[in-house]
C-alpha cells in the first residue's frame, strides 16, 4: 500500500434545501456504490446480489446508483426489476452513449453515502473489497484510495501494456505515485465527488483532478482482478489514444486553468522578443553596415513570423481571460428516466 501526499438535465429547486435533506440522510447512509455501464444486463443481477450480500454481512447501510450509458441491450429492464425488488437500487439513464466519466459525473451529484466506491459492470471488479476501502477512508484518513490491480486477466497486448505505459506517464506528469490509475474500483470521501467534476474521459484521471482540488491524501489497495464472465471489453485503441489528450489537458488546466494569460501570455511576449531582437539587428546591418538586401535574407523571414506568432499567442492569451473571467461549464447531458432518486 502507498500514499501520496454537460451539466446535467437534472436540476434541483432550493440548494440550500437540498443541502439540508442529505445531511439528515448521510448520518444513515454509510456507502454509495457508482456503478456506469453499458449494454451489461447478463452481469446486473449478480453484481447487485454480491454487493447486498457484502452490504448486510457488515452491517453497511447503502444505496447502489446504476448509471445506465445509454444501453441498447436489456440493461434498463434488469435495472427496473432490481430497483422494484430491492429499494436501495437507484438508477440513472442517459437518452445516449455519453461515456464512462459523464456517468460518474452524474452519479456523484446524486449520492447520499459518506464514503463513494465506484466499479465497473462486467463483475471484474471485486465488490468483497469494499469493506477495506471503507476503512482506509473512515478509519486511514484518505481523500481517495485507488484500486491496484497488480495480477490482470486482461490481453497484454491489447490492454496490460499500454496500461503500464499510460501509468507510468500519468504518475511522472502528476506527481501522484499510484500504480493503477484507470481501475474502476475506487472509494472516495463523500466531499471529493462533490467538489470534482469529471468529463470527456476525464474519469481515468480522478485522482489528478481530486488532488487539483486540494484532496491530496491519496492511496492505493492491491485489489482482486477477476475474468469476464460476460460481454465483451469496451476498450479500444481510440480511448487510450484520447486518454493521453486528456492527460495533457488536464495537465495544463491544473496549472493555467485560472491564468491562461501565463501560459500564452507569456509564451507570445518571448516569441515577439526573439523576432523585434531580430528585426533590430537587420535595420542596424542596413543602417549602419550598408548591409543590402535584407527582405532577401531567410533571417528577415524568420524574424516577421516570430513577431507574428508572438502577437497571435499574446492574443489568444487575452482572449482566453476574457473568456475564463465570464464562462461556466456549460455541457449538458439528457437524462431520460430515474428510479428511486429525488
Amino acid at each position: 500500500m502507498t500514499r501520496d501526499g454537460e451539466t446535467s438535465g437534472l436540476r434541483f429547486g432550493n440548494p440550500g434545501s437540498l443541502e439540508v435533506s442529505k445531511s439528515r440522510s448521510q448520518k444513515n447512509m454509510d456507502i454509495s456504490v457508482v456503478v456506469p455501464l453499458l449494454n451489461e444486463a447478463e452481469s446486473l443481477p449478480e453484481l447487485e446480489s454480491w454487493i447486498r450480500r457484502v452490504m448486510d454481512e457488515h452491517g453497511f447501510s447503502y444505496e447502489i446508483v446504476f448509471v445506465d450509458d445509454g444501453s441498447t441491450d436489456n440493461s434498463w429492464a434488469t435495472i427496473q426489476g432490481l430497483a422494484e425488488a430491492h429499494p436501495n437500487v437507484k438508477a440513472l439513464r442517459f437518452r445516449r452513449n455519453y461515456g464512462k466519466s459523464p456517468a460518474l459525473n452524474e452519479g456523484f451529484k446524486i449520492v447520499q453515502g459518506d464514503v463513494v466506491i465506484t466499479m465497473d459492470a462486467d463483475l471484474q471488479d471485486s465488490p468483497d473489497e469494499i469493506p477495506e476501502l471503507f476503512k482506509m477512508i473512515k478509519e486511514d484518513g484518505y481523500d481517495l484510495v485507488s484500486g491496484w490491480k497488480k495480477v490482470r486477466y486482461d490481453s497484454k497486448i491489447a490492454k496490460n501494456i499500454p496500461s503500464k505505459f499510460f501509468n507510468w506517464t500519468t504518475r511522472k506528469m502528476s506527481g501522484i505515485k499510484l500504480h493503477d490509475f484507470n481501475c474502476g474500483l475506487k472509494a472516495y470521501r463523500s466531499e471529493v465527488v462533490k467538489n470534482i467534476q469529471v468529463y470527456g474521459e476525464m474519469h481515468r484521471y480522478i485522482p489528478v483532478i481530486a488532488k487539483m482540488n486540494g484532496f491530496s491524501h491519496i492511496g492505493e489497495k492491491v485489489v482482486h482482478h477477476q475474468k469476464r464472465k460476460y460481454g465483451s471489453s469496451k476498450f479500444g485503441m481510440s480511448r487510450f489514444v484520447r486518454g493521453y489528450l486528456d492527460l495533457l489537458t488536464i495537465n495544463f488546466i491544473s496549472k493555467f486553468s485560472n491564468r491562461p494569460m501565463h501560459f500564452f501570455g507569456l509564451l507570445g511576449s518571448v516569441t515577439f522578443l526573439i523576432g523585434f531582437v531580430i528585426a533590430v539587428y537587420l535595420a542596424c546591418t542596413r543602417l549602419f553596415l550598408h548591409v543590402y538586401g535584407m527582405t532577401r535574407r531567410p533571417l528577415f523571414y524568420f524574424a516577421l513570423l516570430a513577431i507574428i506568432i508572438g502577437v497571435q499567442l499574446f492574443s489568444t492569451g487575452f482572449l482566453a481571460e476574457m473568456i475564463t473571467s465570464t464562462q461556466r461549464d456549460k455541457r449538458v447531458y439528457s437524462i431520460s428516466e430515474k428510479l428511486n432518486v429525488d
